[in-house]
């Protein structure tokens, strides 16, 4: 398929929570897309999700983050200065993002997480099904290597922007 087909599609409205700890850590969830192919390959990568129409992009980001990590003991202490965006490669248009994006258009949100590790449940609830199958702390280092290469250089603009509130973390 030519990218040229695609080039009408819009960007889904999207946000993207960085988890932080109390050590400096980022939490990453581990996903199998469905549109990844081989089986074993796995994906990791921050809660993120789309904005429902009439919700605000810091209400979709605590909906978001709850839905997927159970987490709702957060302090919101950042967000990024601009929206960010991918597109996705060739062979996902029309596949990924249930064929109707070019990609996303994602608001990112930098949030202090102040509660116990037993707060967090990736299983599946209200109907919804889960979408990790695993998660743990990374640093912020590894995160644009965790992630799907086309979304890698959100992931390092997200770093960027939120450089300075990770250092401001004990060590």
């Amino acid at each position: 398929m030519a990218i040229a087909e695609f080039a009408h599609l819009p960007y889904r409205p999207c946000v993207g929570i960085m988890l932080i700890n109390r050590d400096g850590l980022v939490w990453v969830g581990r996903r199998r897309p469905k549109w990844a192919g081989d089986r074993s390959r796995y994906i990791w990568q921050m809660p993120q999700g789309g904005i429902c129409v009439g919700e605000g992009p810091l209400t979709a980001a605590l909906r978001e983050l709850e839905e997927e990590t159970g987490v709702r003991s957060v302090e919101v202490v950042a967000t990024a200065p601009r929206w960010l965006r991918y597109d996705l490669p060739k062979e996902l248009l029309g596949v990924a993002l249930k064929g109707r994006y070019r990609g996303q258009r994602q608001r990112w949100f930098a949030m202090r997480f102040l509660g116990g590790e037993d707060e967090i449940d990736i299983g599946p609830r209200r109907g919804r099904k889960a979408e990790f199958d695993a998660w743990r702390w990374a640093p912020v280092g590894e995160l644009a290597e965790l992630v799907a290469p086309f979304k890698r250089q959100v992931y390092r603009d997200v770093v960027a922007a939120f450089a300075p509130i990770i250092a401001g973390q004990p060590a």
